[in-house]
């Protein structure tokens, strides 16, 4: 706005208190006095019913952080936007980055502007799969923090939050806390009873505000008594002054107004008119509202109707084409709702109207802030022409919602159709009328199916689903026409996902009922339908719609699609009755795929995975894995779960290529947070990496990724598949770094146990319970749980000890009271791990064969789980068969090996154990060396002569190369390609 704009300002009344608050918040943000040059953030919130002065507050706020250079984000919620996502949002954040070109914000925004630009109508929603809900909001507490530090200090003003759209509170809820180490006055305004319950952060300020929120209070009686006077004159007498009082009940919107009838009237303030301040009250309210109203005229009345349609920030010639009334009609019922205290605003509109309306921003006027409380009482005046200046705006919210609930219904409802075409036609596009259109009754209209469409496709990809579930409902009621009826509940479906997983099932479900002819859209219903029954823990019920449809599909190639989803969701299937036969036909199905297409590849990553659980030859699983990934398997595609993505990679892991898994992990997670999946994705690619990185006995590393993943986890709700790997695998490091009762309490606080999810997890959650139990020492229960894990996963062929140590944890748990069938079960274990190949499976079993076997036996079964571990990856399990190899040959250069390389891995435990046998024994514990680093030159003239069958000859190189292998998260078989990458990596 360029105009200058001149007021005449007074004290406000009883606000003295509040207004201190806001000079020490301001004084901490800015730096003044004993807050220092630091520049410190708070929260502070004012609460109040209607009309107690909340609007004029938040404006001398927005004049005070003005006169103190800082940085003003203002937005208000409104009665009638409150269904338009992002609307506060959009009021905050667009106008800092208003002007700008695509480049200039591509520049601004980075990696997020294809995440929040769209919700903050910066650009167009690109094609592809939506962010999540999550991953949007981190994006915009990007952007706000973003602009906090480059133009600190910042002060924030929100008003009305009670009427902020649900996307735009949640987020702002949840980033408050933020507030106080920012430099960020975060100041909101709000009814208390009508604050959402996702917005209960506003009710208890964080850190420095150190109070609740401020409730402000009615004016006493000598302020409504100064106030009469001031308007009427000193000679107002004491029982007309206290009548005002009592009919306004020191509200000070009400006393303001009455002030002005009084004025108006030439009302004498005496104690002889006293009886008439009730009548004029009540003509500001309600009834009485609206019949003043009604005086002004048929088309002042529809134009006032028309602006309650519209709401705030309102453009005169759009109120006027819904109201049906000509320009200079416009003007004329303008100048008259002015005049009577209704509108506020007007003439010569500073913002275009589609700037306006699409920003729905609160113009500087503060007209209602006039009115509002006990406020300056004078209407802002445009310095050159001295006509009202800006958009429309009602002079108070409670005048807003009176007029428009005395709207007769059924022409309520035509003014809001009449709104959602004229804000089509004037070029802001269909989720600009969709929150008109939801106001609408069902005509069978297909306009109105069409637009509601479109604007559920543009919320959906600009991260609001729930406001496209709500619109998409809409238009289902129309109804649509026949043949598009099948559609919408498929879109409805899609959008209702996230939020409500059951009734998206009734709309798939209902979708597939109807006739339409349309096999894409028919093979898409299915395949959504198996997801969200899937992701509900219902796997059976996933793979049965799949094969219900697969024979009457003709297309060859929809065909193998649907095949390759029902083999998906087969594979995480706990309690699949039939795996074996499962595997035969995916076996046969995946050996002839060429993988020429995406589904192909995702069939062949499927074959990987099933031959890697079935404990298959490492060399048959890793052939398979390269096939499904030569092609390239995007871990984000629209379309496709990321699932067979996260399978092919951790093949690799338990193949001994945890390196590659590593890579392929780290590519996929950079896709999420670029496509703005940063829910249950993300929590699934860190918790998995912190898999890898224990694998590889890099311990503190996993434990940091697996309370990243859980933080992230916690946020998609306990007992979901998500939380059950964060879990599992923080639990199972936290065992490794010998931290028992810290891993306890993590699975008590977090119900980690019975019922255990029908969906396969990794490392299995039932094993890993039992694994508690037995370093607990509650050995019974550890036995009754692993032996229904042999019970659940031995009928389906799962026989992989590198995937589920079931067999060896169940071995040491019934050692003392049967030796001879820990040893059976060892001994099986040895041979599933030797048919599978990875030397760290083998290395693992044979240290717990030894552990169970009887004295005689044990040196050599550790000898050689100790030479195959050294040529592995995993670098925890080595230290465990180095310190059981020391201890049991009592050789003090073991058992130091095992105390540096327990030490380097973050075993503390074990570190602890070893080294108590190394002083028993009169030995001094090492200093360990790095090998979590790059690769030495002479380590790499080792792994080069490895690589080339080169043997070694010497105890230091065979520890050199050790070494090596942790490095580069590979075996003696994957070293050329490790090499290989290692090189190339060094080059970049």
């Amino acid at each position: 706005m360029t105009e200058r704009v001149f007021r005449r300002r007074r004290v406000m009344f009883e606000r003295e208190t509040e207004l201190a608050t806001v000079d020490e918040a301001l004084d901490q943000l800015t730096g003044v006095g004993d807050g220092g040059p630091g520049g410190g953030g708070a929260l502070l919130a004012f609460s109040g019913p209607a009309g107690l002065g909340k609007t004029t507050l938040l404006a001398e706020v927005r004049r005070r952080a003005l006169a103190r250079s800082c940085t003003l984000l203002s937005a208000r919620g409104g009665e009638q936007e409150q269904s338009q996502p992002f609307h506060v949002a959009r009021q905050l954040i667009q106008p800092q980055l208003a002007g700008r070109t695509e480049r200039e914000l591509r520049s601004t925004l980075g990696s997020w502007y294809a995440i929040v630009g769209p919700a903050l109508g910066l650009c167009a929603p690109e094609q592809g799969a939506p962010p999540d809900p999550q991953g949007l909001r981190d994006g915009l507490d990007w952007v706000l923090t973003h602009l906090t530090v480059q133009r600190a200090p910042v002060v924030l003003v929100l008003d009305d939050a009670h009427w902020a759209d649900p996307e735009s509170l949640s987020w702002l809820a949840a980033f408050a806390p933020r507030a106080e180490h920012l430099p960020l006055l975060l100041v909101v305004a709000y009814r208390p009873d009508e604050l959402p319950a996702h917005a209960e952060a506003f009710r208890t300020l964080p850190g420095r505000a150190g109070q609740r929120p401020l409730t402000l209070a009615p004016l006493t009686a000598a302020a409504v008594s100064t106030l009469i006077r001031e308007a009427v004159g000193e000679h107002a007498d004491d029982a007309f002054c206290r009548e005002a009082w009592a009919v306004t009940t020191g509200n000070p919107f009400e006393a303001v107004e009455l002030t002005a009838k009084v004025r108006d009237k030439g009302l004498e303030p005496t104690s002889a008119s006293a009886p008439q301040l009730r009548d004029l009250v009540a003509a500001q309210r309600g009834s009485g509202l609206v019949a003043r109203l009604h005086s002004l005229g048929p088309s002042t009345v529809r134009f006032a109707w028309a602006c309650a349609v519209l709401g705030t920030a309102i453009p005169q010639d759009l109120a006027a084409r819904v109201a049906g009334l000509g320009t200079e009609e416009a003007v004329d019922s303008t100048a008259r709702l002015r005049d009577a205290r209704i509108l506020a605003g007007g003439a010569a509109p500073v913002l275009s109207l589609s700037l306006s309306l699409s920003l729905s921003l609160v113009p500087d006027t503060d007209a209602h802030a006039d009115a509002d409380a006990h406020a300056y009482g004078h209407p802002r005046l445009d310095a050159g022409t001295g006509a009202h200046a800006g958009p429309l705006e009602f002079v108070h919210p409670l005048i807003a919602t009176a007029l428009y609930r005395s709207i007769p219904d059924a022409l309520r409802v035509a003014l809001h159709g009449q709104a959602a075409v004229a804000v089509v036609d004037a070029g802001l596009g269909p989720s600009a009328a969709a929150r008109h259109l939801l106001e609408t009754h069902p005509e069978s209209d297909p306009w109105v199916v069409r637009t509601l469409r479109e604007a559920a496709g543009e919320n959906l990809l600009a991260g609001a689903p729930e406001a496209a579930r709500r619109q998409l409902a809409r238009a289902l009621r129309e109804p649509p026409e026949f043949g598009e009826r099948a559609a919408v509940l498929y879109e409805l479906g899609c959008a209702s996902l996230l939020t409500e997983p059951a009734n998206t099932v009734n709309h798939l479900r209902a979708a597939l009922a109807e006739p339409f002819d349309d096999p894409a859209l028919r093979q898409g219903i299915v395949i959504r339908l198996a997801q969200v029954l899937a992701h509900s823990d219902r796997l059976a019920e996933a793979s049965e719609s799949l094969a219900r449809e697969i024979p009457y599909t003709q297309d060859v190639r929809a065909r193998l699609r649907l095949q390759s989803e029902q083999f998906m969701w087969d594979a995480f299937n706990a309690r699949e009755s039939d795996s074996p036969a499962r595997s035969r036909r995916l076996a046969r199905l995946a050996d002839r795929l060429i993988g020429r297409d995406l589904t192909e590849r995702y069939v062949i990553g499927l074959r990987a995975w099933d031959a890697c659980l079935r404990g298959e030859p490492v060399d048959t699983v890793l052939h398979h894995a390269r096939r499904a990934l030569d092609g390239g398997l995007s871990w984000a595609h629209e379309d496709r779960g990321f699932e067979v993505p996260v399978l092919a990679a951790m093949v690799h892991m338990y193949a001994d290529r945890p390196g590659r898994a590593e890579e392929l992990f780290e590519a996929g997670t950079a896709e999420f947070e670029r496509e703005g999946w940063r829910g249950a994705h993300l929590s699934f690619g860190y918790s998995l990496r912190a898999y890898i990185r224990y694998r590889r006995g890099r311990l503190a590393e996993a434990e940091e990724l697996a309370r990243a993943g859980l933080r992230l986890a916690e946020r998609v709700g306990r007992r979901t598949p998500v939380h059950w790997y964060a879990i599992a695998i923080l639990a199972t490091t936290l065992l490794a770094r010998g931290r028992v009762d810290e891993a306890w309490e993590l699975a008590r606080e977090h119900e980690f146990g019975e019922p255990f999810p029908s969906a396969v997890v990794f490392p299995d959650s039932q094993t890993v319970h039992a694994e508690l139990l037995l370093a607990r020492g509650r050995t019974t229960e550890a036995v009754s749980e692993l032996e229904a894990v042999d019970r659940r996963l031995t009928p389906r062929g799962i026989q992989n000890p590198s995937w589920c140590p079931w067999q060896l944890h169940l071995a040491r748990a019934v050692a003392d009271d049967d030796p001879e069938r820990a040893r059976a079960l060892a001994a099986d274990a040895v041979r599933r791990a030797r048919a599978f190949g990875a030397p760290s499976g083998i290395g693992q079993a044979l240290r717990v064969a030894a552990e169970v076997a009887a004295p005689g036996a044990r040196a050599a079964l550790l000898t050689e789980a100790v030479d195959l571990l050294s040529a592995s990856p995993a670098g925890y399990e080595l230290a465990r068969a180095l310190a059981a190899l020391g201890t049991e040959r009592r050789d003090t250069e073991l058992l130091a090996r095992a105390v540096a390389t327990a030490r380097e891995c973050g075993a503390d435990g074990l570190v602890a154990r070893a080294t108590e046998a190394l002083l028993r024994l009169g030995g001094a514990p090492p200093r360990g060396c790095d090998w979590q680093g790059a690769l030495t030159e002479e380590e790499r003239r080792l792994a080069e002569r490895a690589r080339d069958g080169d043997p070694m000859t010497t105890e230091s190189e065979r520890s050199l190369l050790s070494a090596v292998f942790r490095k580069l998260g590979t075996d003696l078989t994957g070293l050329a390609e490790a090499l290989n990458a290692s090189s190339a990596v060094s080059r970049a």
